[in-house]
């Protein structure tokens, strides 16, 4: 197979635009998330996973799985998230494990504000940028993307 061609000037400059974009959409979005709610980006995620399971409850390896996290780095995260009450551990395993997890009250009523309030950032900072060409192009691409690193 033949050595691809270096990258000219032009697509070093779309490579850097495009991960400086990102860096700084990423941050904007988490920086809404902190301001807002109170909650990172890491917390979102989690809050968002409990809120789509049945009853808000997850077992924390099916959680763990689905963020395509480590499980050291889910149980350290819901400790923090289990100290401000925005869910709570239960007992479901051998040995007295705990292996549920589900929001609290406080964790719904964060979560559905949190998402409201990220659909308005995601809309202001991305979506009304794009023509809805752009929008159909870059979904494209990112979905090609995925598709072939998977």
């Amino acid at each position: 197979m033949a050595e691809p061609a270096p990258l000219s000037p032009e697509e070093w400059s779309f490579w850097d635009a495009w991960m400086q974009a990102q860096r700084l959409l990423a941050t904007e979005v988490d920086r809404a998330l902190q301001h807002d709610f109170g909650i990172s980006k890491a917390e979102f995620s989690i809050l968002v996973k409990l809120q789509a399971a049945p009853d808000g409850r997850m077992r924390v390896t099916d959680l763990a799985g689905s963020l395509d996290w480590e499980k050291s780095r889910v149980a350290h995260q819901l400790t923090r998230m289990e100290r401000r009450g925005l869910l709570e551990r239960s007992e479901a395993g051998a040995a007295g494990r705990r292996t549920g997890v589900a929001l609290t009250a406080s964790g719904k009523d964060v979560v559905g504000r949190a998402i409201r309030g990220h659909e308005r950032t995601i809309r202001r900072l991305a979506l009304d940028r794009l023509s809805p060409e752009q929008a159909v192009a870059i979904g494209a691409w990112s979905r090609g993307l995925i598709d072939q690193l998977s």
